[in-house]
């Protein structure tokens, strides 16, 4: 009972990570995108920090990073596929730090979404607001949503490379537990346990 207390716990809190991670992120990138439309001419390259960082206000009809333009309706349906799959799949998640992952990766495809679904030139072919431009780092402009996407496949291969599970344990601590315990050997061998010799 308090293993499977401890369970459902754990999976509360992961959804309210994964909920509040994909809020926080879409609602940045929604932001962002308003005050660039509102403020900047599309093209208009504004100074931010020199050539480090500069806000260059594009319309994206392809993928993260301009990718891939001209293919908006296959991502528009790929991201409704991904939102379909993290919602179906949230409750299988026990670990915050996964949770995390899909939090960032949820509000990062829904901010994208929308502006495919919502924006000129119309419904599901509409062109994605990107405006970050770090030319020393990436030849590419992208947004907030990017960044999170970006971050969730980051934080997704350290999980994966230290073997932690959604359940947020470690591979080889699971191993262990589930690790047959050695058999008992009558024979006295090294190893094994001694029989017990009852007096008469």
């Amino acid at each position: 009972m308090e293993s499977e207390r401890r369970t459902k716990a754990g999976a509360t809190t992961a959804l309210v990570v994964l909920v509040l991670a994909a809020l926080t992120v879409y609602g940045f990138d929604q932001l962002s995108k308003f005050l660039v439309v509102s403020n900047l001419t599309e093209g208009e390259t504004v100074p931010v920090l020199g050539e480090v960082l500069q806000w260059h206000f594009v319309r994206n009809p392809g993928a993260a990073f301009s990718l891939a333009s001209g293919m908006t309706w296959i991502f528009t349906i790929l991201a409704a596929g991904v939102i379909t799959f993290i919602i179906w799949f949230a409750r299988r998640i026990r670990s915050v730090a996964w949770g995390l992952v899909f939090g960032l990766l949820l509000g990062g495809v829904l901010g994208n979404l929308t502006d495919r679904l919502f924006r000129e030139p119309g419904f599901g072919l509409g062109h994605v607001v990107d405006f970050v431009s770090t030319p020393w780092l990436i030849p590419a402009i992208y947004n907030v949503a990017d960044m999170a996407i970006v971050s969730s496949m980051v934080l997704f291969m350290v999980l994966t490379i230290r073997g932690v599970g959604l359940d947020g344990s470690r591979e080889s601590k699971r191993a262990a537990d589930e690790r047959p315990s050695d058999a008992v050997e009558a024979d006295g061998e090294p190893g094994g346990v001694a029989p017990v010799v009852r007096e008469a």
